[in-house]
């Protein structure tokens, strides 16, 4: 598994607004892999609380990652590693645009 530039880690800046951000990156993550892995709304919601916990547990960036990466392969999804950190960093950027204007 390896990846040709790491996502910045958030959670090691130690800013609130960077924290909250990545909170909101891992629930978004942790939706888009249920969705993936065709969850009902309740397991979805389950797992949702599993990677907020998890990452509480393991708080880097790169463990959220591969907790999901490792979840969608042991359901039999088709992704790529690659696939699953941009995502990453797309919702960690939604997250960071929510937390500027407000949201």
């Amino acid at each position: 598994m390896s990846h040709s530039e790491p996502i910045p880690e958030a959670a090691s800046v130690g800013d609130a607004a960077e924290r909250k951000a990545a909170s909101g990156r891992n629930r978004a993550i942790a939706l888009w892999a249920a969705a993936r892995m065709d969850l009902n709304p309740q397991s979805t919601e389950l797992y949702a609380q599993a990677v907020e916990n998890f990452h509480a547990d393991r708080p880097t960036e790169e463990d959220v990652i591969r907790k999901i990466y490792g979840d969608l392969i042991a359901s039999n999804i088709q992704v790529r590693e690659s696939e699953v950190r941009t995502r990453a960093a797309e919702f960690l950027a939604q997250a960071r645009e929510a937390g500027k204007n407000g949201n």
